[in-house]
């Protein structure tokens, strides 16, 4: 099996005011940062369980999930509401940090009936097209199970995705507190050290801790209710760090 993949920031903490000032990080730290905006609510609450769920969302989806099937237009719909598949797939796909389980390719499906050898005009011309396993034919009332081949944009085209990821690997990044993301820079510092009223620089500590996919999931739950977000994480928690 595998070895879980786990990145590493540089944190620059502010001992004395007990928080993190911004987070030195490189490009996949930053790529699994945005990749969380491409997420539906549906696969975050999955992502950071039911039960752990600030406010009501978590128990609308378990009354969802519970909810008989014959309440819904079709199981398919249900299905498609609490797992959605994201067309975007091949966007966070090799993002790291996200298990493997959320990204899900659309498959599209349509009829096979063909007609028969003796006559042709019993199939079916108009040829619907679902992303649906099983879903009815509204022109021959058959199941549309057969796949059809999907291009993707940037396939046809040529274009190179770069694994389908967002920033570019060249640049180091500044990650906020708040986990606000910008170039990082020798003057973006002084600035930020301005903004804080850093009156002594022996306050100031770096620490290099590691961000695996347990603290990956820790940082999108926290993400939703808090705008310090690197501080409740790494200030006092038992995470890993390495001087």
């Amino acid at each position: 099996m595998a070895t879980q993949k786990e990145l590493s920031i540089k944190l620059l903490v502010d001992n004395k005011a007990k928080r993190v000032l911004f987070a030195e990080a490189g490009k996949e730290f930053v790529d699994f940062l945005f990749s969380l905006l491409s997420l539906p609510l549906s696969s975050i609450v999955q992502l950071v369980t039911k039960e752990n769920m600030v406010g009501s969302l978590g128990s609308l989806y378990t009354s969802a999930e519970n909810l008989s099937n014959t309440y819904f237009e079709s199981y398919h719909n249900k299905n498609s509401m609490l797992k959605p598949k994201l067309s975007i797939s091949a966007t966070i796909a090799n993002v790291p940090l996200l298990p493997p389980s959320v990204p899900k390719v659309i498959k599209y499906y349509t009829c096979s009936y063909d007609g028969d050898k003796y006559s042709s005009s019993y199939k079916c011309s108009d040829k619907y097209v679902t992303h649906l396993l099983g879903s009815t034919c509204s022109s021959c009332n058959r199941q549309m199970n057969t796949e059809l081949p999907c291009i993707d944009d940037a396939t046809s085209t040529g274009a190179s995705t770069n694994n389908g990821t967002y920033v570019k690997g060249v640049v180091t990044y500044m990650v906020m507190d708040d986990l606000a993301v910008m170039p990082m820079s020798t003057i973006s510092g002084i600035t930020l050290l301005n903004k804080f009223n850093v009156q002594n620089v022996c306050s100031l500590e770096e620490k290099i801790v590691g961000v695996s996919i347990k603290v990956g999931l820790e940082l999108l739950k926290t993400s939703l209710k808090s705008k310090t977000v690197l501080s409740d994480i790494f200030l006092g928690s038992k995470q890993k760090t390495t001087e």
